[in-house]
């Protein structure tokens, strides 16, 4: 998607985890977080080189692994999945420290998958406190 990639990316873990804690629970979504975090490292690796670009916007499996690791400890309820993406979103563009450091600072394809797994470690804590007040 040349418009918005990154929100299409984390637009595109919703239905996935949906499926899998419909189907199994939180573990085996972060199981299958953590083999995308792997593939994505590997796979943004080649890209990157390729492109002689250091985080190029056609990679969205950085977005889809942050937001599948939010949606992890989301309830199956639709309202905390739109909360998990919003939070997500704002926290991705944002990118507080250090998310900020590590998508200067960490190259390769691990770079492109840390910022990202730092963005997602802030909406998860946001969202955690938000269930907390809520429930």
């Amino acid at each position: 998607m040349p418009f918005a990639p990154g929100t299409w990316g984390s637009l595109a873990a919703l239905p996935i985890a949906w499926a899998i804690l419909t189907e199994w629970n939180q573990y085996i979504l972060l199981a299958v977080t953590f083999v995308l975090f792997l593939i994505g490292m590997a796979a943004s690796t080649i890209y990157a080189r390729r492109t002689n670009d250091k985080d190029p916007g056609a990679i969205v499996i950085d977005e889809l692994v942050g937001q599948l690791l939010v949606l992890s400890i989301a309830p199956l309820n639709w309202s905390y999945f739109l909360t998990a993406f919003v939070l997500f979103r704002i926290t991705d563009i944002l990118k507080p420290w250090p998310a900020s450091w590590a998508d200067r600072s960490v190259s390769g394809g691990f770079g492109i998958m840390l910022d990202d797994i730092f963005a997602a470690g802030y909406a998860a804590t946001i969202l955690f406190g938000l269930m907390a007040l809520f429930n």
